[in-house]
């Protein structure tokens, strides 16, 4: 059993004259096609349709980095605020740049992590601290 999908022909313009059967000549598609004077010129074939391939986008790094003076308290209200970081994930993170001098906060797309980090720049200045935190491309 064979399916076919008859396609509709695009509208005739001025110039084109209609055939003896009424039909106005247009574009065809390759596909199987009726010899038989009887049975019209009815134009079948298989149509596909192709998906553009999508590209996963940059992802972000977002940094915190050491300071001497900005609370650890503060940088832990901070990473849960901000970041929804439970308790605990916090505390670790914030001992994590406390000792190491940088911590990682998440990876994002780059709008998100930019957000993120204009996000604690104006906490901490808002709250008076130097705490910096940065993006860097992974």
């Amino acid at each position: 059993m064979i399916f076919a999908m008859t396609l509709n022909r695009r509208p005739a313009t001025t110039d084109e004259v209609p055939t003896a059967s009424g039909q106005v000549p247009g574009p065809t598609m390759a596909g199987p096609k009726s010899e038989d004077p009887g049975k019209g010129d009815t134009d079948t074939g298989t149509i596909t349709k192709t998906r553009p391939k999508t590209k996963r986008p940059s992802l972000y790094r977002v940094l915190l980095l050491n300071d001497d003076y900005t609370p650890m308290e503060f940088v832990i209200l901070v990473l849960q605020d901000v970041f929804n970081k439970s308790r605990e994930d916090a505390m670790q993170i914030m001992l994590h740049v406390h000792q190491k001098g940088v911590g990682e906060c998440g990876v994002y797309p780059y709008e998100v992590a930019e957000t993120k980090v204009t996000r604690v720049m104006d906490t901490a200045r808002k709250n008076q601290h130097p705490l910096q935190c940065v993006m860097e491309k992974q």
